[in-house]
């Protein structure tokens, strides 16, 4: 279910980061919908239920899910998940995880 990265062309970048069911899913298919046969949609996402609403949405519509992982825990919403760093400082303003998923619309 995983892929390298560096095999992987994104096409498209879905943020839904701070956002909660169904939000993340509703609009991963409004993507899904505009783009081509194989494109690759990157998501992130911090509502823990997106660990079983993407999976199953590629499922039930038949499109491959190339990666789903855990990017950092304990990150404030207000980050750029370029900086990310995880660090040990208690008195930071920390308090999502942060989800990334790699779909691949299936072909028509």
């Amino acid at each position: 279910m995983t892929t390298s990265i560096t095999d992987t062309s994104i096409s498209h970048h879905l943020d839904t980061q701070g956002l909660i069911c169904p939000e993340p899913v509703m609009m991963l298919h409004r993507v899904i919908r505009k783009a081509d046969s194989g494109e690759v949609i990157e998501i992130l996402a911090t509502d823990p239920a997106t660990t079983r609403d993407i999976p199953n949405f590629c499922r039930h519509l038949g499109h491959e899910l190339l990666t789903q992982e855990t990017l950092a825990e304990n990150v404030s919403l207000d980050t750029d998940p370029d900086e990310i760093k995880v660090d040990s400082d208690d008195t930071a303003p920390m308090s999502v995880t942060l989800y990334r998923y790699l779909v691949k619309k299936k072909s028509a």
